[in-house]
């Protein structure tokens, strides 16, 4: 099991927590103010399977991957080396912040109407998305949240990498896409694709950096031959 580096166990889990617990309350407040509704169930819903899937995956990466959970923690734009990725970065969380506030709105002002039965299904799509990276993580401690390559990592080409390159990317596209249909807003899913489009300029930057980097990356592409979805892409 790796360790977890330079931050002791107990300090870690402490940052960590606290540091999702913000983030959690800072993504509820995207998503429920703008309705000004208590009413906004599919807001309510969403909130829980996206607080209930982070909260999971991290407390299982704490007990038995800490070395990931610090790794993921010294994220974002400013974190990374490459200013291809600072600004792929900068682009995605404006857009995400616009994702997560316009289905409130929707809502408040009656813009789109989406079946409660495609709302469920949504939310479906959620949990599984938050699946495959809670799967990623456990093949690939090496996930950071930056694009890096450490000293001793190695290329990870089982379980979710032995079918796309890029699983954990697979997995958020699968949570974007179905975020504003489980919110209710038809509307909102221009913005998802617009990330997505991020996602796919971020995938492709990074496989440029990790052949040039990270020996072996070049043949797991070739034998891989699929980066994003199983026989599309």
């Amino acid at each position: 099991m790796p360790n977890s580096g330079s931050i002791g166990r107990h300090d870690l889990t402490r940052r960590a927590l606290f540091r999702s617990a913000g983030f959690l309350v800072f993504v509820s407040s995207l998503v429920m103010a703008p309705a000004w509704s208590l009413s906004f169930w599919q807001g309510w819903v969403y909130c829980l399977i996206f607080a209930g899937s982070t909260l999971a995956i991290t407390v299982y990466f704490l007990r038995h991957d800490p070395a990931l959970i610090e790794r993921r923690m010294k994220g974002g734009a400013r974190a990374e080396k490459e200013p291809t990725q600072r600004t792929i970065l900068a682009w995605m969380s404006i857009l995400t912040i616009l994702l997560l506030l316009f289905p409130g709105f929707d809502h408040r002002f009656g813009w789109s109407h989406i079946p409660t039965s495609v709302v469920i299904l949504a939310d479906a799509i959620v949990a599984v998305g938050f699946a495959i990276v809670f799967l990623t993580f456990k093949a690939n401690s090496y996930a950071s949240a930056i694009i890096e390559v450490k000293p001793d990592q190695t290329v990870a080409s089982h379980g979710p990498y032995a079918i796309v390159r890029h699983p954990m990317y697979a997995g958020a596209t699968l949570v974007l896409l179905a975020t504003p249909i489980a919110l209710g807003s038809a509307w909102a899913v221009m913005l998802a694709l617009g990330i997505v489009g991020g996602i796919i300029w971020r995938l492709l930057d990074e496989e440029r950096f990790l052949s040039q980097n990270l020996p072996g990356y070049r043949e797991y592409c070739d034998k891989t031959r699929y980066r994003l979805a199983p026989y599309v892409w």
